[in-house]
């Protein structure tokens, strides 16, 4: 069949428009109507060349839809299901999954080529194969993708807004509540506030912080951050570790996540400044594998006992915490709706980038039904 798809064929290009080939589902695939896709920062650093990928490649991780077809073998959905991707698979039976760490799944090494797990691909031009980012591909009317990458949903929930918990939302969220541990009273500090960070605000008000102090240059994003339960913001860290010491009577905050677009040593110098002995500092957000953003004083980590650790994926599991968290949007305990600033058609996707680029949103979204 036939797709239209957003297309980058090179590092510092556009996206392209491109009508593509597309194959039907083969033995443990499913074949996916995309209704909707988010716009993320990861996209970028592909973008940018910061992620070193295959091109030509199709764009998007965040992905939610509605089931077409599903090939042989396929147990877990049926045509018409609703459901939700996960931009990492989870197989069940690797080494990480069945020790508890689906985020880890063996099943995601092909995510940067593009490619099915066996190394295949199902989209096509004039001979071409064309990878499919983190085997989704969600910037296309339809997409074919792995069982392991599917997970379904409640079909009363809105999938404009349940697509955000394929990547933001569990990221975010999972940077504080499993990753940084946050516990009823703590200080928990985080760095960037777009469509990760404002979710690390989210995870560590539920989680029970005392304070909830960010950081971020762009007034719209600290506003934000307000309205989601931030006790505290500033626009640059200086001002924050000020605060910090000041609320804590020197102790230091429990926690410093990390969230910014594009990772820098001195966000990372300045979240391991903020924490106190003990303290956790969780780094979530990438850049160019070649720089070496986390130099930091071996004595002061020894003899301050802090951690620093880095999370994929919010150390979630995408079969189980994608549902769990849309359970809480269902009953009113997290906030989806209120995170899409902006929603683009496919034609727009640039625009939409552009926008990320500009600071002018938390989340931006694909509608492929409008």
């Amino acid at each position: 069949m036939k797709t239209r798809a957003a297309v980058l064929t090179a590092p510092h290009a556009p996206f392209e428009i491109m009508e593509l080939d597309l194959d039907g589902p083969a033995r443990g695939e499913v074949l996916l109507r995309v209704t909707a896709a988010g716009l993320c920062h990861s996209d970028l650093h592909m973008m940018d060349g910061d992620l070193t990928v295959r091109y030509p490649i199709i764009g998007g991780h965040e992905a939610a839809g509605i089931v077409e077809e599903v090939g042989p073998g396929v147990t877990k959905v049926a045509p018409g299901d609703h459901v939700v991707c996960s931009f990492i698979p989870s197989c069940g039976t690797c080494r990480y999954c069945s020790t508890g760490r689906q985020n880890l799944c063996d099943a995601g090494a092909t995510i940067l080529e593009g490619s099915m797990p066996d190394g295949s691909f199902r989209l096509h031009k004039d001979g071409t194969d064309y990878g499919a980012f983190c085997m989704l591909g969600a910037f296309s009317e339809y997409t074919t993708v792995s069982e392991l990458s599917v997970v379904k949903v409640d079909d009363w929930l809105p999938l404009d807004s349940a697509v955000l918990v394929g990547c933001g939302v569990p990221t975010g969220w999972g940077s504080a509540v499993n990753a940084g541990g946050v516990r009823p009273g703590d200080t928990t500090v985080i760095y960037g506030i777009g469509g990760v960070g404002i979710n690390a605000v989210q995870g560590a008000v539920h989680a029970g912080a005392k304070y909830v102090v960010c950081v971020d240059p762009i007034a719209f994003k600290r506003e934000t951050a307000v309205k989601f339960g931030a006790t505290h913001v500033f626009a640059d860290a200086a001002e924050a570790q000020a605060e910090v010491e000041r609320l804590t009577w020197g102790q230091g905050a429990d926690q410093a996540l990390v969230v910014i677009g594009t990772m820098d040593e001195p966000t990372v110098s300045a979240a391991f400044a903020v924490v106190g002995k003990g303290g956790t500092v969780v780094i979530t957000g990438v850049s160019n594998a070649a720089n070496l953003t986390v130099q930091l004083s071996g004595s002061d980590m020894v003899f301050l006992e802090k951690t620093v650790k880095g999370t994929l994926f919010g150390s979630s599991n995408p079969q189980y915490d994608i549902v769990r968290l849309l359970r809480l949007y269902d009953a009113g305990r997290l906030k989806l709706d209120e995170l899409i600033t902006t929603r683009y058609s496919l034609d727009d996707i640039n625009q939409g980038y552009q926008d990320l680029r500009d600071g002018k949103n938390i989340r931006g979204i694909i509608d492929f039904t409008g």
